[in-house]
């Protein structure tokens, strides 16, 4: 379970950072993997980004400063890291609901956010389908748009890069090109570096690249293969979260760093529920 220890090492950096500069690369680096993959992680394993998550701690702790001590609003949001006095107060306002000068009242009522502690709980209740897959390189074929390493945004670009997708002729040519295993329409985050993060809405495939779509290698691996009816977007959110909290520290596995893949039905509409897969790719845990 070494990655919950150096996600919990990465969340002591942060929390002893509150009023100083935080570098997302830093904790990154604690984390022992990349921006954009700490961000992944964190969010599936908090429920909530890890932006919202500093922005929270960062109100709660400027909410007790403003409380028991003197100091003055623009002191206790430059400490924090606002130089507006505006943005700190709607950053404020988002958490508290009440103004900054409003929370020195101390008859209001404020919201503390306190630090998280990761832990390992065995949790009852629904069972997780999954098997195991062995495949050799993946080669996928499609249309791909840029991300960045904020996470947030990301969330905004892909939702409209499908949407865009579905109401043009590519998506039908996409669907033609999938001959091979996993077959189906498949949602890819591909990490490169910092400059080089692509979403890839693609196929499996033998058949040649089109003019103006892209192929990509997915490197042989073995695979963890979740298998979801239901609305797509909350349950492939949710095997992800289920997969770090419940199904990987107690597998014997660890995380391959490979790009996860989500596999949609072939259907000329614009579907929203369904029956998907989340492909995962492992390794085996290091001998201790």
């Amino acid at each position: 379970m070494e990655w919950l220890k150096n996600l919990s090492n990465a969340i002591e950096y942060i929390e002893d950072n509150l009023d100083k500069e935080i570098s997302y690369e830093e904790a990154a680096r604690i984390a022992c993997c990349s921006t954009y993959y700490f961000q992944r992680l964190f969010s599936y394993v908090a429920g909530v980004s890890l932006s919202e998550y500093i922005r929270k701690r960062r109100m709660s702790q400027a909410a007790f400063e403003l409380q028991r001590t003197d100091k003055k609003v623009l002191d206790v949001a430059l400490k924090y890291g606002y130089t507006s006095p505006t943005s700190f107060n709607r950053a404020f306002q988002s958490v508290h609901g009440i103004t900054p000068a409003a929370a020195k009242n101390k008859g209001n009522t404020l919201n503390a956010y306190p630090p998280i502690r990761f832990s390992v709980k065995l949790t009852g209740g629904n069972a997780m389908s999954y098997h195991i897959a062995e495949t050799g390189v993946i080669r996928i074929v499609g249309i791909r748009t840029s991300l960045t390493e904020d996470l947030e945004e990301n969330q905004r670009i892909v939702p409209q890069f499908w949407k865009a997708t579905l109401d043009e002729n590519q998506f039908s040519d996409i669907c033609l090109l999938s001959n091979e295993n996993p077959k189906g329409i498949l949602g890819i985050s591909v990490y490169h570096d910092s400059d080089n993060i692509f979403y890839y809405i693609a196929a499996v495939t033998s058949k040649e690249t089109p003019t103006g779509m892209y192929q990509y290698e997915i490197p042989a691996s073995t695979w963890v293969v979740f298998e979801n009816d239901g609305n797509f977007k909350e349950n492939v959110q949710d095997v992800f979260k289920r997969f770090y909290t419940e199904w990987l520290p107690f597998s014997g596995y660890e995380y391959a760093g490979l790009p996860d893949i989500e596999v949609y039905p072939i259907i000329h509409e614009k579907p929203i529920y369904g029956h998907s897969e989340v492909w995962i790719a492992i390794k085996k845990e290091k001998e201790k």
